[in-house]
């Protein structure tokens, strides 16, 4: 049994079929709260705690599975190219969208980090939430956080956000293709276009191209976002 937990393949191999389990589920009951990403993860966790398994037993594959994200996301170029022709009639409201979109995503979750007096360094861990992980791991590097609390918070802001996006766009009305899939993916990154996808190619597409220019911005603008609010509200 040591034997296998110490190679790569086990790490793979539980997340592949919690992946699948998941998936199923999905399928069958078309209910959003069963996403299939939280539930993998919720399968893996009872698994490694049910069996006294150590969590770096299972990342030895869980690190491969990760390496594939960049390479994953750059996949979702296709849908964009598909609908460059639409990108370009929209470029200016498209990038006016996103870039406010960032910033308010930014702002909002410090000052309500800042509000529930949170410690500066889980607040600076926090500002890189709506980006994808390779991306938001590096801002939070920049603005010394936790890196770990980076990937939990991104991870869960896109379950959220791919769960109650179309709930969301129902409720104030956004039938526009274009601004909901900008709406989804500069606040819920990849997992938030996985569920643009499902409305529609043009909202997938749309998504796919905000996940890029959010991180862009994002990169630039959380550090000094995060300076000018510690200095407006007196925070060393």
């Amino acid at each position: 049994m040591n034997q296998i937990l110490n190679t790569p393949l086990f790490g793979i191999f539980i997340s592949l079929l919690s992946f699948e389990i998941g998936t199923r589920l999905y399928k069958k009951f078309k209910n959003p709260f069963l996403n299939p990403l939280l539930i993998s993860q919720l399968i893996i966790i009872l698994f490694l705690l049910k069996f006294n398994i150590s969590f770096e037993a299972y990342n030895r594959g869980g690190e491969m599975i990760s390496f594939f994200l960049g390479p994953a996301t750059i996949v979702l170029a296709v849908p964009l190219y598909k609908k460059l022709k639409l990108l370009k009639e929209n470029a200016l409201a498209i990038l006016s969208g996103i870039t406010l979109g960032s910033f308010v995503g930014i702002i909002f979750i410090i000052l309500l980090s800042h509000g529930l007096k949170l410690d500066p360094q889980i607040i600076n861990s926090l500002a890189p939430k709506s980006v994808t992980v390779p991306i938001g791991v590096e801002v939070c590097k920049q603005l010394n956080g936790i890196p770990s609390i980076t990937v939990v918070s991104i991870i869960l802001t896109g379950i959220i956000g791919s769960i109650i996006a179309p709930t969301i766009c129902k409720l104030f009305k956004i039938e526009d293709k274009v601004a909901r899939g900008i709406a989804i993916g500069t606040s819920s990154h990849a997992l938030g276009t996985t569920k643009a996808l499902e409305l529609g190619e043009v909202e997938g597409a749309m998504s796919g191209l905000s996940i890029g220019i959010a991180g862009l911005i994002t990169v630039f603008l959380a550090p000094l976002a995060v300076k000018l609010l510690n200095i407006l509200l007196n925070i060393k």
